[in-house]
């Protein structure tokens, strides 16, 4: 398994009670097969995998495989508070037919670099599935180190890094970092969509973007863009999605998912509680925004 391109990252659509909803969920997916995504991320932050039982998960990937059909690869979360809960989560998802596992270490305890190495290292060799490491300081508290993923990269079935890309005058640093530790073919990916397409210019492997998650024939123009070395072209492309990037860096790109899902009609789901839908002014914003905005 191989994450380059556009990775694609939907909302799950659930009931209050937690249960999938697995027709909406449908709805959400195929446009993005349809589209040609490089990749769909189900289950990831913006896919509330944290607040979902095992059942639960495992109801969604089987919903988004029949979708995919084998012609997108499906990256699903399997990460958990415990190192034999994710290892579960990792055999489930490879049952399943997924190609790969996107492990965030989510801890209560904060954790140390011996642990998440242990961690890590164990849902790889027990769980049978290509993993991708998913470094989100901002929801796990823990940051990965160049060293850590060194150590990590050097692990059977550790592919792949999803990091939050830096600010875009950082990007050639920041990525020359990481290519100095992990071998040839290792994907280093980036997230943070308002920043990403800067790292992309700077050579970053995969976009593991939100906003493709309802939208992916934008995100597929900029990739492009991009892989045509028309830099000027993904520039212009992303300037004019600053209202969107504005509005998740103020509400979180999960809330504006949300609202946009529910605002086109796609679909009726509003987040897990104890996250709020937007409501009020931060809703006509989104609404606003998504009538100003080219996102076809």
């Amino acid at each position: 398994m191989t994450l380059t391109g556009l990775s694609a990252f939907p909302i799950t659509p659930a009931a209050a009670d937690g249960r999938v909803d697995e027709t909406a969920l449908r709805r959400l997916v195929e446009p993005l097969c349809a589209a040609g995504v490089d990749s769909v991320g189900l289950l990831g932050s913006t896919g509330t995998y944290a607040y979902l039982t095992r059942t639960e998960r495992r109801r969604a990937l089987d919903a988004a495989l029949d979708v995919s059909g084998g012609r997108v690869p499906i990256l699903v979360g399997i990460g958990a508070l415990r190192t034999d809960e994710a290892v579960r989560l990792a055999q489930d998802a490879r049952a399943a037919g997924a190609a790969a596992g996107l492990l965030a270490p989510v801890s209560y305890t904060p954790l140390t670099e011996d642990e998440v190495f242990a961690h890590v290292a164990a849902v790889a060799r027990e769980g049978g599935l290509p993993v991708c490491l998913y470094d989100n300081p901002a929801t796990t508290h823990f940051r990965f180190t160049p060293s850590l993923v060194g150590r990590l990269a050097e692990v059977p079935g550790i592919v792949a890094l999803k990091s939050p890309a830096p600010d875009t005058q950082a990007a050639g640093d920041y990525l020359a970092a990481w290519r100095g530790v992990v071998p040839n073919g290792f994907s280093l990916g980036v997230s943070g969509d308002w920043n990403s397409v800067e790292a992309l210019i700077a050579g970053a492997d995969a976009w593991f973007c939100v906003m493709a998650g309802l939208f992916p024939r934008t995100g597929l123009r900029i990739v492009r863009a991009v892989r045509d070395g028309n830099a000027a072209e993904a520039r212009r492309l992303n300037a004019t999605l600053a209202p969107l990037w504005d509005l998740f860096k103020a509400y979180s790109s999960l809330r504006v998912m949300y609202a946009s899902a529910d605002l086109l009609g796609l679909c009726r789901a509003e987040p897990p509680r104890p996250i709020l839908p937007l409501t009020g002014l931060p809703r006509q914003q989104v609404a606003d925004a998504l009538r100003r905005l080219d996102l076809s």
